[in-house]
């Protein structure tokens, strides 16, 4: 589930998994793929030739809080409207506790996820920028410094708040992560500092 990190620029914002059964990360109205995440993080914290690297991550945003959902009541069962909703409706929340694990093979819902994400979002291409002399990151219009960048990482590499299924992290997470470990600046291990949004 998405949990609170703090930007620079907008104060608390809520980014995360949101969906056990697919790969997309919401960052407050914006929708991404992990992958492409995971490619863009490590483009911006492994030092390069250039000093101030810069991407883009393709996605969605989605400004209208109705035509994005209600996330609790999704999972509940009892708002069925907006993307969440039919996101929720497509594969609902499982009924044993024990199930709630980050799946590993959510990039296989990828084609249908994104379908749903683009009748409920407009596409959008995320620039995505570090700053090393401010040493932040930009990704769209959210600025984060990079130890917090650094806990998105994290998070990532955890499976989010429910972890990873078997602890078994899809193979673009490993790649980030060893890309880090390689450059030597991998963030330390997530540990969430209150539960989900």
């Amino acid at each position: 589930m998405p949990l609170a990190f703090r930007s620079a620029s907008h104060g608390t914002v809520a980014f995360g998994f949101f969906h056990i059964e697919t790969d997309l990360l919401l960052l407050e109205r914006l929708l991404f793929f992990a992958d492409d995440f995971c490619r863009a993080a490590t483009v911006l914290r492994v030092p390069g030739a250039d000093p101030a690297p810069r991407t883009s991550l393709a996605g969605w945003c989605i400004p209208d809080p109705r035509r994005l959902g209600d996330l609790h009541g999704a999972i509940a069962g009892r708002a069925r409207w907006g993307f969440l909703g039919a996101l929720y409706a497509r594969w609902p929340f499982p009924r044993d506790p024990a199930a709630f694990r980050q799946q590993p093979e959510g990039f296989r819902n990828r084609a249908a996820a994104a379908e749903l994400a683009a009748r409920f979002g407009e596409p959008r291409s995320i620039p995505a920028a570090f700053d090393p002399i401010r040493r932040t990151l930009e990704l769209g219009e959210y600025v984060f410094a990079a130890a917090e960048f650094d806990r998105m990482i994290a998070y990532v590499d955890r499976g989010g708040w429910p972890r990873w299924r078997d602890e078994v992290r899809p193979p673009y997470v490993a790649a980030m992560m060893s890309a880090l470990r390689a450059a030597g600046c991998a963030p330390p291990p997530f540990e969430p500092a209150e539960g989900p949004e």
